[in-house]
């Protein structure tokens, strides 16, 4: 059975033990804390050791728990922290504030919570002298390039202008914090670092190995401790190449892997590198033939069977892989796919819902060479048909959800070598007319951007926009006119698919530039008064539309309909549609 050691223990009980020697290892995370985080910190702790602002209303018996430390004593007597680096690293930075603070103090109070902090900070001698070239703490995490950053303040109080990484900003936000203090409580400053060292408690938990150590991390973390599902199995590929003799190979490849992601992915959830284990998920997923409906929790899903999913000897080359693929595509590389595959990814950008990217990240890993590549030819069929038919399903079968079941069987149809063809699932062209010309296109729904979006690389003249630029939905037909001249029919063809068209965020149109003949200069650029050159747009289909004298009821509605035609057109070219009876 193996044991634990877990006794609660105060800030100074914790760090002032002569056996506090804490390491935070390799393959830890880097430091993540922001502001915020230390502002919330700060906020409880005083709230906590000044009760409604009163020094006197504090009860010398009062705890606030900061939570637990899980750790492991390793080979050369130092305790590896497998959970609580955070809490652990942002404590230290904040009682090197108040120690900082402290040296300027000359009374009593002042020197002894002074000498309890160097006591906290550093090795102590067999006198409980402070060796201040030995630190109670050490860093060694490999996808962190600042932790010299944070052991030099903790060594110096230090932290040079030059100094950028979150430890020298949230040192500093403590310091200002501190020194706001004083000017607010002079009186109260010997009680803070006190009550936050005398009262202030972790739960350290001991374990009596490394593997004991992670299944506890592993444990509290499942139950709802904030942290990344990529953490949780960091930890478990750090144990299997530990023994494997090939540690600091896979720490290497990490590395890699958290920078990429970091660069490459923004999700709305989760971490990068929980995106990129999902887009590996769905590859895994459809190898072993699952087409249900349903998906599981990144976690579960590769935690069952003990890991046997991912603990395999060729995932992490497939991950790293995978993300060079992403980071293609981010970069629009120009040497890695033709410039048709380039507009049809930039169009899938504007996708609906995400979901492409699950489905291209499995048509990548089956059909990639063994230099990395694609072929051109089929992975532009790929990307056409699967534009086509998410398009299409998301204005008849609304929600990503949906989308689930036909991509779920396509994806093992990849898997397969079959081609994609969505045989299951075909629309009815007088359906899907009906749902078009029925469909409320507002702003708000991500489907009208998708439409929009791909009817201006219809053009054969539109060019692929540069990473940096971004659109809005213009209303060629301005609300505004019609608000003044009332000449529309129905104040909702204003929310046409024909009264809409991307325009560069750069190009600015006043709201009082509400004729069509005024807008046509900013469509296509000018030089204003000050001779300051405006560009024109690069929406290829404003040079059709500005040989226009005016942009009329009829004119919109016609555009509409040219925009519905062509779509269904298109569905037709990728065989999408079911056959007339």
């Amino acid at each position: 059975m193996s044991k634990l050691s877990v006794d609660q223990k105060t800030i100074k009980d914790l760090f002032t033990d002569k056996s506090a020697n804490f390491l935070i290892p390799d393959y830890q995370r880097p430091y993540g804390w922001e502001e915020e985080e230390c502002q919330t910190l700060w906020d409880d702790i005083f709230t906590f050791a000044f009760p409604d602002g009163n020094k006197d209303a504090f009860n010398t018996n009062d705890e606030y728990f900061l939570g637990a430390i899980v750790t492991y004593k390793n080979a050369n007597r130092q305790l590896e922290v497998i959970d609580g680096q955070q809490r652990l690293t942002t404590i230290l930075l904040l009682l090197r504030a108040f120690y900082d603070r402290f040296e300027r103090m000359q009374d009593k109070p002042s020197i002894d919570t002074r000498n309890i902090i160097s006591q906290c900070i550093w090795q102590t001698n067999e006198f409980g002298n402070a060796d201040n070239e030995h630190l109670k703490i050490d860093s060694e995490v490999a996808t962190d390039d600042d932790k010299e950053e944070f052991l030099s303040i903790l060594k110096t109080g230090n932290s040079e202008n030059k100094m950028n990484s979150r430890y020298a900003k949230n040192y500093h936000f403590f310091q200002k914090n501190i020194d706001l203090f004083i000017d607010n409580y002079a009186s109260y400053l010997p009680y803070f670092p006190a009550r936050i060292l005398n009262n202030c408690i972790l739960l350290p938990i001991e374990a009596d190995s490394q593997d004991t150590a992670l299944r506890i991390f592993s444990t509290l973390n499942d139950r709802g401790m904030p942290l990344a599902d990529a953490d949780i199995f960091k930890a478990q590929f750090y144990k299997y190449y530990e023994k494997k003799g090939a540690k600091s190979e896979f720490i290497d490849d990490w590395k890699e892997l958290s920078v990429k992601s970091e660069r490459i992915f923004n999700p709305i959830f989760g971490t990068p590198m929980d995106e990129l284990f999902t887009k590996y998920m769905y590859y895994i997923r459809s190898s072993e033939g699952n087409r249900s409906s349903t998906t599981e929790a990144l976690r579960k899903f590769f935690g069952a069977n003990k890991y046997s999913r991912l603990l395999r000897d060729n995932t992490i080359p497939n991950l790293l892989s995978l993300i060079d693929f992403w980071g293609a595509v981010y970069d629009q590389d120009v040497t890695k796919f033709s410039e048709s595959v380039l507009k049809k990814l930039f169009v899938l950008k504007y996708a609906p819902n995400g979901m492409w990217e699950y489905f291209t990240s499995v048509y990548f890993m089956v059909n990639k060479d063994e230099d990395e590549n694609l072929d051109d030819a089929d992975f532009d069929a790929f990307l056409s048909k699967t534009t086509a038919f998410i398009y299409a399903y998301a204005l008849t079968n609304p929600g990503v959800n949906a989308l689930r079941t036909p991509i779920y069987a396509e994806m093992i149809k990849v898997q397969n070598n079959q081609a994609i063809d969505f045989s299951e699932f075909k629309f009815d062209r007088e359906h899907l007319n009906n749902v078009i010309l029925n469909y409320k296109f507002t702003n708000n729904r991500t489907v009208t951007r998708s439409i929009i979006t791909w009817y201006a690389f219809t053009f054969e003249e539109q060019l692929r926009p540069s990473n940096g630029t971004g659109f809005d939905i213009e209303h060629i037909y301005a609300k505004e006119r019609h608000n003044k001249e009332i000449k529309l029919s129905n104040q909702d063809k204003l929310e046409e698919l024909g009264n809409k068209i991307l325009l560069e965020k750069s190009i600015n149109i006043r709201a009082s530039d509400y004729r069509f003949s005024d807008k046509k200069r900013y469509y296509l650029g000018y030089t204003d008064a000050n001779g300051k050159v405006h560009q024109k747009s690069i929406i290829a289909e404003y040079d059709y539309l500005t040989q226009k004298d005016d942009f009329q009821e009829e004119d919109l509605l016609e555009r509409n309909k040219q925009i519905i035609d062509k779509f269904i057109c298109y569905l037709e070219s990728e065989n999408l549609l079911l056959e007339s009876a």
